[in-house]
C-alpha cells in the first residue's frame, strides 16, 4: 500500500525539495504552503508520478489549520509520514533592538505553527499505532549566537518538543525524527533580510553551503530506513561550517 506523507513548507526550500524527494520514493503527497501558485506549480512537477493533494494554510492561523486538515477526504487521513518543515527567521538584531512583531512571527511559526499542524494530525497515527514525524529545527537550536536570541530560542523549543514527542509516542509505535541543519541555500536568508538579495547572497559567499536537496536526502533516509531504526537526533553542518556561527570562507 502506498504510503502517504505530509509536508508543510512545501512551496520552497528544504520543505519543497522534500515533496520532490519523497515522490521519488513513490509517496503519495499532501503538499501545504501559503502561496496556492507555488503549489499548484509543485503539483504539476511532481503529480506525473504519485497523487498529490494541496492544502493552502498558514502555519501560524489555528483556525486555517484545523479547517484545512481537518477537510481532507478519507482516503488522504491515514497520513504515515508528517514533515514539519514550515518555519521562518526574521531580523538579525540584539535583544534590546529587536523588533516584536520578529519576535512574533518566528514563535507563531516556528513553534506554534509545529503544535497546531502536529495536534491535527498525531491522533491517528496514535489510532493506527504507526506513523513518523519529522521535526525541522536547526543548529540555531543547539547554540544559541548573537543578535539572533529569539530566533534561537524557538528553534530550542522545537528541539525540546521533539523530544518531548519522542517521550509521549514511542509507546504508540510512532518515530521521531528532529533534524538540525546548518547553513542551507535557500530563502532562508532572504526572508530574514527583508528581501535584501544583495545581503542574503553574502550569507553564502566563499564557500559551499549545504542544498535543500542534501537535507530532502536525509530525510527520505529517515522515513525508508527498516521499521526497526529510529533516527532520532541529527545535526548536518556544510563542509566548511564547524559550529552555527563559525563558517571558514575561503
Amino acid at each position: 500500500m502506498t504510503k502517504i506523507a505530509l509536508i508543510t513548507g512545501a512551496t520552497s526550500g528544504i520543505g519543497k525539495a522534500t515533496a520532490i524527494k519523497l515522490a521519488e520514493n513513490g509517496y503519495d503527497l499532501i503538499i501545504c504552503g501559503r502561496r496556492a501558485e507555488k503549489l499548484e506549480e509543485l503539483k504539476n512537477l511532481v503529480s506525473k508520478t504519485v497523487k498529490i493533494h494541496t492544502l493552502q494554510f498558514d502555519v501560524r492561523n489555528r483556525n486555517e489549520v484545523e479547517t484545512q486538515i481537518n477537510s481532507l477526504p478519507n482516503e488522504w487521513k491515514n497520513i504515515d509520514v508528517l514533515v514539519n518543515s514550515a518555519g521562518n527567521a526574521h531580523g538579525l538584531s540584539t535583544i534590546d533592538t529587536g523588533d516584536i512583531e520578529d519576535w512574533d512571527a518566528m514563535i507563531d511559526g516556528n513553534v506554534k505553527g509545529l503544535l497546531y499542524v502536529s495536534k491535527a494530525i498525531i491522533p491517528q497515527m496514535v489510532e493506527r499505532k504507526k506513523g513518523h514525524i519529522i521535526n525541522l529545527s536547526s543548529v540555531a537550536g543547539k547554540q544559541t549566537y548573537a543578535n539572533g536570541a529569539v530566533y534561537c530560542a524557538s528553534k530550542k523549543a522545537v528541539e525540546a518538543i521533539s523530544e518531548g514527542m519522542r517521550l509521549d509516542l514511542t509507546q504508540h509505535g510512532i518515530k521521531i525524527t528532529n533534524i538540525a541543519p546548518g547553513a542551507v541555500a535557500t530563502e532562508f536568508s532572504e526572508v530574514r533580510f527583508k528581501g535584501d538579495k544583495e545581503r542574503a547572497q553574502k550569507v553564502y559567499e566563499g564557500f559551499d553551503p549545504l542544498l535543500a536537496e542534501d537535507i530532502a536526502d536525509f530525510i527520505s533516509y529517515a522515513v525508508n530506513a527498516p521499521n526497526r531504526v529510529t533516527i532520532a537526533d541529527v545535526t548536518i553542518y556544510a563542509k566548511a561550517q564547524s559550529a552555527p556561527s563559525i563558517i571558514y570562507k575561503k
